[in-house]
């Protein structure tokens, strides 16, 4: 896997986020240990928890996310997990107060 992976799993996010944001969205990068965590967050309808494993099957799409974005395929959030995986990390759709939270951990290059 390449560095360039690693950039278009943080562009299918922060795609993702924008088309369901309803005006902000929020990018945090932070260390936790021996783990890189990058989330991002906004302030759209959110997730249900029912749904938050769902959105990561290939070609699932939720009702919004279809009356939005007609043209998308349902696999952008797929190929983010697929990526972090491939780095031995994880991506999660997390609680939130408001909107939608991913969270991406991966291994710490050299940590």
């Amino acid at each position: 896997m390449t560095e360039a992976h690693l950039v278009r799993l943080l562009t299918n996010l922060l795609d993702n986020a924008e088309r369901h944001a309803e005006s902000r969205i929020w990018v945090s990068v932070s260390a936790d240990g021996p783990e890189a965590v990058l989330e991002v967050r906004d302030d759209g309808a959110g997730i249900a928890p029912e749904d938050r494993e769902r959105i990561f099957w290939r070609f699932h799409r939720l009702a919004e996310g279809r009356e939005r974005d007609r043209g998308g395929t349902g696999l952008g959030l797929t190929i983010s997990r697929d990526i972090a995986r491939a780095h031995g990390g994880t991506l999660v759709a997390a609680d939130s107060d408001q909107g939608a939270r991913f969270v991406l951990r991966i291994p710490r290059e050299g940590a």
